[in-house]
């Protein structure tokens, strides 16, 4: 079984509060994009066993997709075995969600192939428990994501466009980027009402907002290069996805994009992406 494993961007980031347990209350517009992984899997055997073309990416029992797969096995009451390959094609520490959608990924396979057990409810509980990114990616449709990102309201007020994303070659904890924010800097009011934004459209040059974005620079100054220069390339706008390091520029003209692009390939020893939006 084949299967795509699409990354994902914020197209904005609040942090509206800590929670009791240590975790943050978001409020995030969240889409998939064109750029993805391929996942496939064998089944057969007694083991879960996990192959990445990634020396990022670890095989074990610390891989999400390798969670993924016990934890299916483990609430379906059967001891199986799976072969789960990872072709990577999303940068890994990216701020992409490349883990967390391939472990979705291997859940929404694994349903598939047992028959559909489950629910994509029941799916989503599952996914919350390996982390909180995971169960957006069970439903791969644009939401906004509050609470620690898994109550998802589904957003129909955007288009497909083109983006640019330049990955530095640095990657940064999740963990640490968080660790390192300081609500009491955020002087923006981040009430209901200043957050609502389901009758909206979504514009570019208006909305594009990252509260994490700062305090990547700050660790890897390479953001903020990047930001700019898709901005002087171009773009709509430019933001940090996540915790970073990627930064994606929104084009609504799709030749001036592949121009940046050749631009900003050879400027720079960065990676850099043509892709989507996908709606």
């Amino acid at each position: 079984m084949e299967l795509i494993s699409p990354a994902k961007i914020n197209l904005f980031l609040y942090i509206c509060g800590k929670r009791p347990d240590g975790y943050h209350d978001l409020y995030t517009l969240m889409t998939c994009i064109g750029l993805h992984d391929k996942v496939t899997m064998r089944f057969g055997g007694d083991e879960i066993r996990v192959i990445c073309n990634s020396p990022d990416v670890p095989d074990g029992s610390t891989n999400l997709a390798w969670k993924a797969a016990a934890l299916f096995f483990e609430v379906l009451g059967q001891k199986e075995g799976v072969n789960i390959t990872i072709d990577k094609s999303i940068p890994v520490g990216a701020g992409l969600g490349g883990g967390s959608s391939n472990a979705a990924t291997v859940l929404l396979g694994l349903n598939r192939h047992f028959g559909g057990p489950f629910s994509k409810g029941d799916l989503k509980k599952m996914a919350l428990s390996i982390g909180s990114d995971v169960p957006f990616f069970i439903f791969q449709k644009p939401a906004i994501a509050t609470g620690v990102g898994e109550q998802l309201e589904f957003y129909e007020k955007l288009v497909p466009k083109t983006l640019l994303i330049i990955f530095p070659g640095k990657s940064v904890s999740t963990a640490a980027v968080y660790s390192r924010y300081n609500l009491a800097l955020t002087k923006e009011k981040k009430d209901n009402k200043s957050l609502q934004f389901k009758s909206v459209s979504f514009d570019a040059e208006r909305h594009l907002h990252n509260d994490l974005e700062d305090v990547t620079v700050s660790m890897v100054p390479e953001v903020f290069a990047a930001r700019t220069a898709l901005v002087r390339h171009g773009a709509d706008g430019a933001l940090m996805s996540g915790s970073g390091t990627s930064v994606f520029g929104v084009f609504s003209d799709e030749e001036k994009a592949c121009s940046a692009k050749k631009s900003l390939t050879t400027e720079k020893s960065w990676q850099v992406y043509m892709t989507q939006i996908v709606v």
